[in-house]
C-alpha cells in the first residue's frame, strides 16, 4: 500500500470513530430524555400539581426505567414564559457514561494502531531513503531522484511511482543540464527501432503531466512538440 493511501485510510478511521461516538451519545441522548419525560409526566399527573417538591423528586426517580438516572437526573422549573414548566434533565457526562461507547474504542484503537503503522513506515522510508534529501542536484521543484536506488521521491518523502517508460523519460530529463530534450532525443532513447514515435510520445507525455504535478511542483512544457521541458509551475 502507498503511503499516502495509509494516510487517506487513518483519516477515514479516525471519521469513523469520531461518527461512532457520536452517533452512540445523540442515539443514548434520545432514549434518556423520552424516559425523563415520561417519569416527570407520571409524577406530576400523580400529585396533580405543578410544583416541584422533595415528594415529586421521589416519584419521579421511582418512574424512571434508566436505574442509572435515579439520583442523576435534575428537575427544574422554566419561569420565562407566563406558565410554569417543569422540565428534567441531565449532565452530558451522566449521557456519555451511559452511551455505548465500546464501538466506537474499538475504532479509537484500531486508529491508533493504524497511527503508529503510518509512522513507522514513515520512518522506514526515511531511514533506508535518506539520499532523496542529502543533495540538491538530484532535486528539482520538489522531486528528487535517487542515484543509488534509481526512484524518484516527492518533498515529503513518498516515493513516486511512474511506469517503465515515464521512469526512463524523467531520468533523461533530470540528467540534462537543461531539463529539456528534444523529440528526437526521447523518441531514439525510448523507440530506437520504430520509424516514427511522435503519437506513442504524444500519449505518454499526456498521462505523464498529471501525475509529475500532482506530485510535485513541476510541469511538462512543450515547444510545438518539437521539444519538452521540466520546468516549475
Amino acid at each position: 500500500m502507498k503511503q499516502q493511501h495509509a494516510v487517506i485510510v487513518l483519516f477515514l478511521m479516525i471519521i469513523a470513530s469520531s461518527f461512532t461516538s457520536i452517533g452512540s451519545y445523540r442515539t443514548t441522548s434520545r432514549i434518556v430524555n423520552e424516559d425523563m419525560d415520561r417519569a416527570l409526566a407520571l409524577a406530576l399527573d400523580e400529585q396533580e400539581s405543578d410544583v416541584i417538591s422533595q415528594d415529586t423528586i421521589q416519584t419521579f426517580n421511582n418512574y424512571l426505567q434508566i436505574a442509572e438516572l435515579r439520583g442523576k437526573a435534575i428537575l427544574a422549573v422554566d419561569t420565562s414564559g407566563q406558565k410554569f414548566k417543569a422540565y428534567a434533565h441531565c449532565s452530558e457526562a451522566t449521557i456519555f457514561r451511559l452511551s455505548d461507547q465500546r464501538p466506537a474504542l474499538i475504532l479509537w484503537l484500531l486508529t491508533g494502531f493504524w497511527t503508529m503503522f503510518v509512522w513507522y513506515r514513515r520512518r522506514l522510508i526515511i531511514v533506508e531513503h535518506p539520499q532523496h534529501t542529502l543533495t540538491k542536484r538530484n532535486s528539482f521543484g520538489g522531486l528528487t531522484y535517487s542515484k543509488t536506488d534509481h526512484r524518484f521521491y516527492s518533498a515529503d518523502g513518498f516515493m513516486v511511482q511512474f511506469t517503465p517508460m515515464q521512469h526512463q523519460l524523467l531520468e533523461m530529463f533530470f540528467q540534462s543540464p537543461t531539463h529539456s530534450l528534444t523529440k528526437k532525443e526521447i523518441c531514439d532513447a525510448l523507440w530506437p527501432k520504430k520509424p516514427d514515435a511522435s503519437e506513442t510520445l504524444y500519449t505518454m507525455i499526456r498521462r505523464l503531466k498529471p501525475v509529475i504535478e500532482h506530485s510535485s511542483n513541476l510541469k511538462i512544457e512543450s515547444d510545438r512538440s518539437k521539444a519538452y521541458r521540466l520546468i516549475t509551475k
